[in-house]
């Protein structure tokens, strides 16, 4: 019934998706000199939760790139949907459209049906947070099934400068 989960610690699959302003984007491959990369799915323009998720990751983002971390957004959302939300977000890091299902089943996610055509006019992604280290591997998972349960951004944060703090020599947890 449901997909089979990325294990913590195990090789993050390495996906390309169109970003919004052109062009495409890796997933699970760090950018602009940054040695991590933390993947954000969330689940369209039609979530009004989401909006405020993004714009509190936006809030954030520098102390995010202070850690080494090059943060992405992705949706399944077609490319007008993601640009007409953007427009409400105003992100400083890349977006990711056109999530594919097969992409979203690699990942592992949980992938809903619209409601109604109001909402959405394709099945689309629940929300995940992957932190990939430099290795390319899977440090951090957190995936949802709902909107309403997502981690809290600043936590996260304070987690990863804890972990990328070389003095706590901590491990990826959750590989037993």
């Amino acid at each position: 019934m449901g997909n089979l989960k990325l294990a913590a610690g195990s090789d993050f699959p390495v996906l390309d998706v169109a970003k919004l302003g052109g062009g495409q984007m890796q997933l699970g491959k760090p950018a602009g000199g940054f040695p991590w990369q933390m993947v954000v799915v969330y689940r369209g323009k039609h979530c009004p939760l989401c909006t405020k998720y993004l714009r509190a990751l936006n809030a954030l983002l520098p102390r995010y790139h202070k850690e080494g971390v090059f943060v992405v957004a992705v949706s399944a959302d077609s490319a007008d949907k993601a640009l007409q939300h953007m427009r409400e977000v105003n992100p400083d890091f890349p977006v990711g459209f056109d999530l594919a299902i097969p992409q979203m089943q690699q990942l592992g996610l949980y992938i809903s049906n619209p409601r109604s055509p109001q909402e959405t006019d394709r099945p689309f992604a629940e929300p995940g947070i992957f932190v990939v280290n430099e290795a390319g591997r899977l440090q951090i998972v957190d995936i949802s099934n709902a909107p309403f349960a997502r981690p809290d951004l600043q936590t996260l944060l304070m987690g990863i400068e804890f972990i990328r703090n070389p003095e706590n020599n901590y491990p990826i947890r959750g590989t037993y």
